[in-house]
C-alpha cells in the first residue's frame, strides 16, 4: 500500500511543480494549449490537486501531525474539487479580450 501512496505523492509533486510552472510563467503542456483560455486558473488549479494528493501522502507517512480522518477525508476532497473546477474553468471561460483587440480598425 505505501508504493500506492508514494507514487500519488510523486505525481502530486509533479502537479504542484507543473501548478508553478504555469503560474510564473503562463506555460502550459504542449496537450493542453489548445483548449487553456486562462493559463492562471489553470496553474490554481494544478497547483490544488496537487497539493491535495501530497497532504494526504504526509498523513498516511504521518509526517505531519495526525488529524480526524474526517478533516483529512473533506479537506483532501474539498481542495482536489477546487482545482478540478478550477482547470474545467480555465478551459471553458470564454478569451479576455481588450478592446482596442475586439475594433482593430479602430472605427
Amino acid at each position: 500500500m505505501a508504493w500506492v501512496v508514494g507514487t500519488g505523492s510523486f505525481l502530486g509533486l509533479l502537479a504542484v511543480a507543473w501548478g508553478l510552472v504555469t503560474l510564473r510563467t503562463g506555460w502550459v503542456l504542449p496537450t493542453a494549449r489548445r483548449h487553456v483560455t486562462r493559463p492562471q486558473l489553470h496553474g490554481l488549479g494544478a497547483l490544488l490537486t496537487g497539493a491535495s494528493v501530497v497532504l494526504q501522502g504526509l498523513f498516511y507517512f504521518r509526517v505531519l501531525p495526525s488529524v480526524s480522518w474526517e478533516a483529512r477525508f473533506f479537506g483532501g476532497n474539498a481542495l482536489l474539487l477546487a482545482g478540478l473546477l478550477l482547470i474545467a474553468l480555465s478551459q471553458l471561460l470564454p478569451l479576455r479580450r481588450s478592446r482596442d483587440h475586439t475594433n482593430p480598425s479602430g472605427v
